[in-house]
């Protein structure tokens, strides 16, 4: 990916936003959308023309990983 990791409007990522299931009515979630086949976009769904995070997929899952298993 060319542009820079923090996107300054995330409403303007050409992405279909999602969030997990279990978050109900519940707006304090992060978001997420895939840019391209190694990047995705992390926002706070609170803030849908906020920033967002573009990390890697391979750290992303990391990061899941690490939460789910208690580590961060």
């Amino acid at each position: 990916m060319t542009t820079s990791p923090t996107i300054r409007n995330s409403s303007t990522l050409p992405v279909s936003w999602w969030k997990s299931s279990a978050s109900g009515a519940q707006s304090d979630c992060v978001e997420c959308g895939i840019v391209d086949a190694d990047n995705i976009a992390v926002r706070d769904s609170k803030a849908p023309s906020g920033p967002a995070l573009v990390v890697g997929r391979g750290a992303l899952a990391a990061m899941v990983g690490a939460v789910g298993a208690g580590l961060l």
